[in-house]
């Protein structure tokens, strides 16, 4: 196999990726919705399909890290590829069960995916480009979320559940082309070395820039990917079941989609951008105010849903688009911080899995606790509690300078 530069291998495990995730990037506006084609009897049940895929990835990130150390990063990524394509293609069937179980199966795919992407990057990336590089596959990755969310939206309003997840599965399969073509049979960063990598084991986790990061990887993954991407049909549509907009009645899966969708349209230039600012800039100081304001954002959202009128409605679009900014800046900015954290270590690999367990667990709570306090709480108070954590995480940060100086080392 020729030689395929460092930058090549993350657009091409960023695109497999995106490919590969299409069909669960779907489910997220679609089944809320949609669940009773599905076979399922109760919203409580959509919560535990949306969760149970990330939960099983917690257990399964130190195993596929093992396995990456092991047997490299191409038989992982084909085996993801392959489980990709079977969910997807499963999501036309019906039954709580046969679904619990496709859903696992795409934990597993995901697992693969994301620790593979991870490893490649700490890999090929130093001090100064690995904001961009971490950015760059953020961005690109968000592409099947936004032919997910999107297609998959337009295709279950139009023709139901099952065409949609028949016509999604396909892409997954062109994935294999790129990974054979452009990902090196093996990738590990446990060989890297460096002055300030002499931290091992449960020493790692004693370190207070350690600790910070995985508290905040837990609650921000929580909120962005767990209880606002799970939520935001639902939020659509309190606010407006039904939105017309020149003489075509959009319903709130589809508006969720394009809200979603346009974020995932900006991320493969603005994630990059972030990045690269935060290379030249500082991440430290950029996440802190992201956090305060989107602490704003999320207070103002609920602040503004009553309201009525068009000037009120496009206040309220506005506002849903700034926090999804925020989420794009905190996401890369994390991600980065979290690849500066690793970069110190003695075993990059291992600390990145950790990073990935702790993440998925916030992702894996966030549905499960959304729908939870959706029936229990109601909308209004479950936002307003989430701009109440992400202004005192900020504080967090304010408070700790140290981590400040810990991303120009490495």
């Amino acid at each position: 196999m020729r030689e395929v530069s460092g930058k090549t291998q993350v657009v091409a495990v960023a695109l497999v990726t995106a490919l590969c995730m299409i069909g669960d990037s779907m489910l997220y506006v679609v089944l809320p919705l949609f669940w009773k084609e599905a076979g399922l009897t109760s919203l409580w049940e959509v919560g535990v399909l949306l969760a149970v895929n990330r939960f099983i990835r917690v257990p399964l990130g130190p195993l596929v890290g093992k396995w990456y150390e092991r047997s490299g990063g191409r038989t992982g990524l084909i085996l993801a590829v392959g489980l990709a394509f079977l969910t997807t293609l499963s999501y036309s069937l019906e039954g709580f069960w046969l679904w619990l179980v496709m859903r696992c199966l795409w934990g597993v795919a995901w697992t693969f995916l994301r620790l593979g992407a991870y490893s490649l990057i700490v890999t090929v990336s130093e001090g100064h480009n690995r904001g961009q590089l971490m950015g760059l596959y953020n961005g690109l990755y968000r592409l099947g979320s936004l032919g997910g969310m999107l297609v998959g939206a337009i295709l279950a309003s139009w023709y139901g559940l099952s065409v949609a997840s028949i016509a999604l599965a396909v892409p997954s399969l062109f994935a294999a082309i790129l990974v054979f073509r452009y990902i090196r049979p093996s990738f590990s960063s446990q060989d890297q070395t460096g002055v300030n990598r002499m931290v091992t084991g449960k020493r790692m986790w004693n370190q207070g820039a350690v600790l910070m990061t995985m508290i905040t990887a837990l609650l921000v993954t929580m909120v962005y990917q767990g209880i606002f991407t799970s939520t935001l049909s639902r939020v659509v549509e309190v606010r407006d079941p039904f939105i017309v907009a020149g003489g075509v009645v959009l319903g709130a899966a589809v508006i969720a989609s394009l809200v979603q969708g346009i974020r995932w349209g900006w991320e493969p230039w603005a994630a990059p951008l972030v990045g690269t600012l935060s290379d030249k800039h500082g991440r430290t100081k950029m996440f802190i105010v992201t956090l305060l304001v989107a602490s704003f954002l999320f207070a103002a959202l609920q602040g503004t849903t009553r309201l009525q009128g068009t000037n009120a409605l496009l206040i309220w679009f506005a506002i849903l688009f700034g926090i999804q900014l925020t989420a794009t800046i905190i996401t890369t900015v994390l991600d980065t911080i979290a690849a500066d954290v690793a970069a110190r270590q003695a075993n990059s690999h291992a600390w990145m899995t950790q990073y990935s367990v702790v993440s998925d667990l916030g992702a894996a709570l966030g549905p499960l606790l959304a729908f939870w306090l959706d029936e229990h709480v109601g909308l209004s108070v479950m936002y307003i509690g989430i701009a109440i954590v992400l202004f005192m995480l900020a504080l967090a940060w304010l408070g700790r300078p140290k981590l400040i100086k810990m991303e120009n080392v490495s």
